[in-house]
């Protein structure tokens, strides 16, 4: 194959996701600012990021054809930075994919309204996969988990647009510029998926809160052996008087375990602490002086604040 065939072949790709996911991606005007979002249902829910809406209820969206809809805001979650609209009119939904499924250097293609030009489409690979990316509303912060970093070209307004695969499918939400030639999206997988849900049920997504902070470490080798987990989530800070502190967690704890399924990072814990745990005994595993012990925390509602 020759070197053209090969660049006819890539722009092919990238003119054919841009041809299918072009039409379900709208700008969004609000009285302060504009971003993008992406038709994610048959009776017109939008998906964007909750920073793009910042405290608004409402905006007018703007398709690729100029047909405009007046929508309002569902629900919002900033510490996902993920929020839902209603628009009065909407096009076909876009298909949404799974992120989980990405490999590093896999073609991406990010459509969007940047600096309010609808329908604009750039192209790229991912770049990394696993980025972190801290978020904060009021006291309460939380760690976006799994974030994709694509070098395809982002701009402001691309926020709340669609990063998709050589297939159009919506794999990530475009959420920032993290520098030069380097952007950042948040997954869809199956933490935001339920995420999302909840947003369109309830309006906010309420999460159980533990206290405690880790940082990943290796479990030692006979414990790795026995038990085929090669990694827990060591403790680093226990906040006085929270569930965690009250349950007995101490600092160099090292946490196997949470609610029976193997913890190997923080993302893991926050898995957890969504609404059904809050007020339960939520059984935690740790080695602790070399021997595992358990735990029983009984986790609060995160207040935001």
């Amino acid at each position: 194959m020759s070197d053209d065939d090969e660049l006819d072949a890539y722009s092919r790709t990238v003119s054919e996701v841009a041809r299918i996911l072009t039409p379900h991606v709208a700008g969004v005007s609000l009285r302060r600012g504009s971003g993008s979002a992406v038709v994610f249902t048959e009776d017109g829910h939008l998906l964007t990021n909750a920073h793009v809406m910042g405290g608004s209820s409402s905006g007018e969206a703007t398709y690729s054809d100029g047909e405009e809809s007046p929508f309002d805001v569902i629900g919002a979650d900033p510490l996902s930075d993920l929020a839902v609209l209603r628009a009065q009119k909407a096009p076909a939904p876009a298909t949404l994919g799974n992120a989980d499924d990405l490999v590093v250097g896999q073609l991406v293609v990010a459509v969007g309204s940047p600096l309010g030009l609808s329908g604009s489409v750039t192209a790229g690979v991912v770049s990394a996969l696993g980025r972190s990316l801290p978020v904060r509303q009021g006291q309460a912060a939380r760690v976006i988990e799994d974030v994709i970093q694509t070098d395809a070209a982002l701009n402001p307004g691309n926020s709340g647009g669609a990063l998709a695969d050589s297939r159009a499918r919506v794999i990530g939400i475009n959420t920032a510029v993290a520098g030069f030639g380097l952007g950042l999206a948040v997954p869809i997988n199956e933490t935001t998926r339920r995420i999302i849900d909840t947003l369109m049920v309830e309006g906010r997504v309420r999460r159980a809160y533990l206290g405690v902070v880790g940082v990943p470490a290796p479990l030692p080798d006979d414990l790795a052996e026995r038990t085929g987990q090669r990694a827990g989530l060591r403790v680093i800070e226990v906040v006085r008087d929270g569930p965690a502190d009250q349950a007995g967690l101490r600092k160099g704890d090292l946490v196997l375990t949470v609610a029976r399924e193997r913890i190997h990072d923080a993302q893991g814990i926050q898995r957890k602490l969504f609404a059904e745990v809050i007020g339960t005994n939520l059984a935690v595993t740790v080695l602790r002086n070399g021997a595992m012990v358990d735990v029983y925390a009984r986790p609060t509602e995160l207040t935001i604040g």
